[in-house]
Protein backbone atom coordinates (compact mmCIF):
# COMPACT_ATOMS: atom_id res chain seq x y z
CA UNK A 1 0.00 0.00 0.00
CA UNK A 2 2.98 2.30 0.85
CA UNK A 3 4.98 1.74 -1.90
CA UNK A 4 1.68 2.24 -4.55
CA UNK A 5 1.16 5.58 -2.14
CA UNK A 6 4.54 6.81 -2.75
CA UNK A 7 4.35 6.41 -6.40
CA UNK A 8 1.17 9.32 -6.11
CA UNK A 9 2.91 10.75 -3.52
CA UNK A 10 5.73 11.81 -6.10
CA UNK A 11 2.78 13.33 -8.44
CA UNK A 12 1.03 15.13 -6.12
CA UNK A 13 4.20 16.86 -4.50
CA UNK A 14 5.45 18.37 -8.03
CA UNK A 15 2.36 20.11 -8.72
CA UNK A 16 0.58 23.39 -7.30
CA UNK A 17 -1.52 22.97 -3.94
CA UNK A 18 -5.04 23.92 -6.02
CA UNK A 19 -4.51 20.98 -8.26
CA UNK A 20 -3.79 18.47 -5.73
CA UNK A 21 -7.14 19.26 -4.00
CA UNK A 22 -8.97 18.77 -7.24
CA UNK A 23 -7.06 15.69 -8.21
CA UNK A 24 -8.10 13.80 -5.36
CA UNK A 25 -11.49 15.35 -4.82
CA UNK A 26 -11.94 14.05 -8.12
CA UNK A 27 -10.48 10.48 -8.13
CA UNK A 28 -12.73 9.93 -5.06
CA UNK A 29 -16.05 11.53 -6.57
CA UNK A 30 -15.61 9.66 -9.67
CA UNK A 31 -14.66 6.34 -8.21
CA UNK A 32 -18.03 6.40 -6.01
CA UNK A 33 -20.74 8.13 -8.25
CA UNK A 34 -19.95 6.53 -11.49
CA UNK A 35 -19.91 2.81 -12.16
CA UNK A 36 -17.12 2.80 -15.41
CA UNK A 37 -15.05 4.88 -12.53
CA UNK A 38 -14.05 1.83 -10.76
CA UNK A 39 -10.85 1.06 -11.91
CA UNK A 40 -9.49 4.12 -10.02
CA UNK A 41 -7.28 4.16 -7.31
CA UNK A 42 -8.77 4.49 -4.04
CA UNK A 43 -7.28 4.05 -0.82
CA UNK A 44 -3.70 5.01 -2.02
CA UNK A 45 -5.14 8.05 -3.77
CA UNK A 46 -5.97 9.44 0.02
CA UNK A 47 -2.98 7.91 1.86
CA UNK A 48 -0.59 9.78 -0.50
CA UNK A 49 -2.91 13.08 -0.11
CA UNK A 50 -1.71 12.69 3.56
CA UNK A 51 1.58 11.96 3.01
CA UNK A 52 2.01 15.30 1.33
CA UNK A 53 0.50 16.93 3.66
CA UNK A 54 2.54 15.70 6.06
CA UNK A 55 5.83 17.25 4.04
CA UNK A 56 5.12 20.94 5.64
CA UNK A 57 4.61 22.46 1.96
CA UNK A 58 1.12 24.34 1.06
CA UNK A 59 -1.03 21.31 1.02
CA UNK A 60 -2.90 21.64 4.26
CA UNK A 61 -4.23 18.42 6.13
CA UNK A 62 -7.27 20.12 7.28
CA UNK A 63 -8.38 21.38 3.72
CA UNK A 64 -7.34 18.06 2.57
CA UNK A 65 -8.88 15.78 4.60
CA UNK A 66 -12.30 17.95 3.73
CA UNK A 67 -11.87 17.92 0.25
CA UNK A 68 -11.99 14.38 0.67
CA UNK A 69 -15.06 13.78 2.60
CA UNK A 70 -16.91 16.30 1.00
CA UNK A 71 -15.96 14.12 -2.67
CA UNK A 72 -16.58 10.51 -0.52
CA UNK A 73 -20.32 11.92 0.37
CA UNK A 74 -21.24 13.57 -2.20
CA UNK A 75 -19.85 10.99 -4.96
CA UNK A 76 -21.78 8.22 -2.85
CA UNK A 77 -25.10 9.80 -3.23
CA UNK A 78 -25.05 10.84 -6.86
CA UNK A 79 -24.28 6.92 -7.51
CA UNK A 80 -27.28 6.43 -4.99
CA UNK A 81 -29.35 8.84 -6.47
CA UNK A 82 -28.44 7.54 -10.21
CA UNK A 83 -29.36 3.62 -8.91
CA UNK A 84 -32.87 5.19 -7.90
CA UNK A 85 -33.63 7.65 -10.69
CA UNK A 86 -32.09 5.61 -13.69
CA UNK A 87 -31.04 1.72 -12.54
CA UNK A 88 -34.12 0.91 -11.22
CA UNK A 89 -36.81 2.68 -13.54
CA UNK A 90 -34.99 0.41 -16.27
CA UNK A 91 -34.64 -2.77 -13.54
CA UNK A 92 -39.07 -2.51 -13.51
CA UNK A 93 -39.08 -2.86 -17.25
CA UNK A 94 -38.23 -6.37 -17.19
CA UNK A 95 -40.88 -8.74 -16.52
CA UNK A 96 -38.78 -11.91 -16.76
CA UNK A 97 -39.23 -13.87 -13.33
CA UNK A 98 -35.60 -14.34 -12.55
CA UNK A 99 -34.37 -10.31 -12.49
CA UNK A 100 -37.68 -9.87 -10.29
CA UNK A 101 -36.73 -12.56 -8.07
CA UNK A 102 -32.98 -10.74 -7.83
CA UNK A 103 -34.65 -7.15 -7.24
CA UNK A 104 -36.50 -8.78 -4.40
CA UNK A 105 -33.92 -10.31 -2.73
CA UNK A 106 -31.51 -6.99 -3.15
CA UNK A 107 -34.36 -5.35 -1.77
CA UNK A 108 -34.48 -7.38 1.16
CA UNK A 109 -30.89 -7.69 1.87
CA UNK A 110 -30.38 -3.72 1.75
CA UNK A 111 -33.46 -3.58 4.21
CA UNK A 112 -31.75 -5.72 6.57
CA UNK A 113 -27.89 -4.94 6.56
CA UNK A 114 -28.04 -2.04 3.87
CA UNK A 115 -26.64 -0.07 6.71
CA UNK A 116 -23.33 -2.20 7.07
CA UNK A 117 -22.99 -2.89 3.62
CA UNK A 118 -22.48 0.61 2.39
CA UNK A 119 -20.45 1.30 5.50
CA UNK A 120 -17.94 -1.65 5.30
CA UNK A 121 -18.04 -1.42 1.27
CA UNK A 122 -15.70 2.00 1.61
CA UNK A 123 -12.82 -0.08 2.72
CA UNK A 124 -13.16 -2.77 -0.06
CA UNK A 125 -11.69 -1.68 -4.14
CA UNK A 126 -14.46 -1.82 -6.55
CA UNK A 127 -17.50 -3.16 -4.44
CA UNK A 128 -17.24 0.65 -3.37
CA UNK A 129 -18.01 2.12 -6.54
CA UNK A 130 -21.04 -0.61 -7.46
CA UNK A 131 -22.75 -0.54 -4.17
CA UNK A 132 -24.53 2.96 -3.49
CA UNK A 133 -26.13 2.09 -7.05
CA UNK A 134 -27.24 -0.83 -6.20
CA UNK A 135 -28.45 0.37 -2.46
CA UNK A 136 -30.29 3.15 -4.89
CA UNK A 137 -31.70 0.30 -7.56
CA UNK A 138 -32.70 -1.43 -4.43
CA UNK A 139 -34.86 1.00 -2.77
CA UNK A 140 -32.69 1.36 0.60
CA UNK A 141 -33.96 3.72 3.07
CA UNK A 142 -32.26 6.64 1.85
CA UNK A 143 -31.76 8.07 5.66
CA UNK A 144 -30.30 4.62 6.53
CA UNK A 145 -27.84 5.23 3.78
CA UNK A 146 -27.11 8.82 4.05
CA UNK A 147 -25.66 7.64 7.17
CA UNK A 148 -23.58 4.93 6.36
CA UNK A 149 -22.34 7.33 4.08
CA UNK A 150 -21.51 9.83 5.93
CA UNK A 151 -19.72 7.99 8.75
CA UNK A 152 -17.77 5.76 6.02
CA UNK A 153 -16.68 8.79 4.47
CA UNK A 154 -15.70 9.91 7.97
CA UNK A 155 -13.54 6.76 8.51
CA UNK A 156 -12.93 5.72 5.17
CA UNK A 157 -11.86 9.34 3.79
CA UNK A 158 -10.65 10.96 6.40
CA UNK A 159 -9.34 8.19 8.25
CA UNK A 160 -6.72 7.13 5.98
CA UNK A 161 -6.02 10.95 4.81
CA UNK A 162 -5.03 10.93 8.81
CA UNK A 163 -2.85 7.80 8.51
CA UNK A 164 -0.90 8.66 5.71
CA UNK A 165 -0.04 12.44 7.30
CA UNK A 166 1.25 10.41 10.99
CA UNK A 167 2.43 7.95 8.66
CA UNK A 168 5.90 10.04 8.17
CA UNK A 169 6.52 10.10 12.22
CA UNK A 170 4.53 7.06 13.25
CA UNK A 171 5.09 4.33 11.02
CA UNK A 172 2.73 1.89 13.05
CA UNK A 173 -0.30 4.25 12.47
CA UNK A 174 -0.67 2.32 8.77
CA UNK A 175 -0.57 -0.81 10.38
CA UNK A 176 -3.33 -0.22 12.93
CA UNK A 177 -5.23 1.53 10.24
CA UNK A 178 -5.70 -1.29 8.02
CA UNK A 179 -5.85 -3.98 11.16
CA UNK A 180 -9.31 -1.82 12.14
CA UNK A 181 -10.45 -1.68 8.44
CA UNK A 182 -10.17 -5.54 8.40
CA UNK A 183 -11.88 -6.42 11.48
CA UNK A 184 -14.55 -3.31 10.16
CA UNK A 185 -15.34 -5.58 7.07
CA UNK A 186 -15.20 -8.86 8.80
CA UNK A 187 -17.61 -8.00 11.53
CA UNK A 188 -19.88 -6.56 8.97
CA UNK A 189 -19.97 -10.53 6.94
CA UNK A 190 -20.27 -11.79 10.33
CA UNK A 191 -23.22 -9.68 11.08
CA UNK A 192 -24.98 -10.19 7.61
CA UNK A 193 -24.48 -13.84 7.88
CA UNK A 194 -26.06 -14.62 11.15
CA UNK A 195 -29.02 -12.13 10.59
CA UNK A 196 -29.27 -13.90 7.11
CA UNK A 197 -29.41 -17.28 8.92
CA UNK A 198 -31.62 -16.45 11.78
CA UNK A 199 -34.23 -15.05 9.15
CA UNK A 200 -33.99 -18.01 7.06
CA UNK A 201 -34.52 -20.34 10.11
CA UNK A 202 -37.64 -18.47 11.22
CA UNK A 203 -39.26 -18.54 7.36
CA UNK A 204 -40.78 -22.24 8.51
CA UNK A 205 -42.46 -20.79 11.46
CA UNK A 206 -44.32 -17.52 9.25
CA UNK A 207 -45.36 -19.94 6.13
Amino acid sequence: MIELAATFDEQFASIAPIFVYLLAGGIVFAQTAFLPAFFLPGSSVLFSAGLVASTGKDVGIFNVAMVIFMAASSGNQVGFALGRKIGRPLLDKYKDPRILKVVARSETFYKRNGWWSVFAARFIPWVRTFVPTIAGASKMNYYSFSSANVIGALVWGVGITLAGYYTATLPWVETWTYSIAGITIIASIIFALVDYLRHRQQRPHTS
